[in-house]
């Protein structure tokens, strides 16, 4: 009897000795290792190294192809930031702590959401959002761009994101609805989304420093050129298919309160337009 309670510490100690060697083990039990001077697996792909069931073990967990964010100078989160940039994706989302707030803030998103979810909703773009086209390697660049610029940004604790998604709220006789509706489609701060179209481009942020300067080539769209090119585009674009637009004085105040954004994850817009 009495050399029972020292086998009883000997197979805890066996025990605790093989639990330990698992978790020293951790990944490396089913992979095999790469980028060693890394340190762990987990600095790059999340997960649960000293859990034993898959499932567990691969809660978080990043694929390699939605990792490489985490290696400093990676030529995939270049790609993806120049792509991020040329679709103007900050004319409606937060990223790195500049853009507009007019739907979901990608930093929050990437610190709560799965890159494999954040890339289902580039390929299958959800209300209002534009369908660019994106190719996979496209879109496995700018989803690790979007997790680079959140890691690298604090995120302030009153920095509520602000989702515009009104349903049933758009008067029907709404300028942009009867002007433009038909070939853009915008999200607003007003009344969420507006206009069905998808032949013109999408007008979100129009009058913010996010969305692209393309009036004449090269120049950001204000409440002056907006006007000019409603009157006759082909004079400031002579391949511009847009005829020419009707608008009393009053539709164009109005559209050009739709239009204005004044929430930003920097405040870095242009001065709201303002009117008589």
């Amino acid at each position: 009897m009495g050399s029972r309670p020292a086998v009883l510490i000997a197979v805890a100690l066996l025990l605790s000795a093989s639990i330990a060697g698992a978790a020293e083990r951790g990944c490396r039990r089913c992979h095999p290792v790469h980028y060693p001077e890394r340190g762990a697996c987990t600095e790059c792909h999340r997960g649960e190294p000293r859990a034993v069931r898959k499932e567990t073990a691969h809660f978080g967990f990043l694929p390699g192809r939605f990792s490489a964010f985490t290696l400093p100078g990676n030529d995939v989160v270049r790609r993806g930031e120049k792509i991020f940039e040329n679709a103007a994706c900050r004319r409606c989302h937060v990223s790195g702590g500049k853009g507009n707030r007019l739907t979901t803030d990608l930093d929050r998103l990437a610190r709560d959401v799965p890159p494999t979810e954040v890339a289902a909703s580039i390929r299958k773009p959800a209300l209002a959002m534009p369908d660019f086209g994106f190719t996979e390697d496209q879109i496995v660049s700018l989803v690790n761009a979007i997790y680079a610029a959140s890691r690298k940004t604090a995120i302030p604790d009153g920095r509520a994101p602000q989702v515009v998604h009104f349903t049933g709220t758009t008067p029907p006789e709404d300028v942009f609805q009867k002007k433009c509706g038909g070939c853009h489609r915008a999200l607003t701060e007003r009344l969420g989304v507006v206009g069905h179209g998808d032949i013109g481009p999408n007008l979100s942020g129009l009058f913010t420093v996010y969305y692209p300067a393309t009036f004449r080539g090269n120049l950001p769209w204000n409440r002056k050129n907006l006007e000019e090119w409603l009157k006759n585009p082909r004079e400031s674009r002579r391949t511009a298919r847009m005829p020419p637009q009707r608008l009393t004085g009053e539709e164009f105040l109005s559209l050009l309160e739709i239009l204005s954004v004044t929430a930003a994850g920097d405040r870095a817009v242009t001065p709201p337009v303002r009117w008589p």
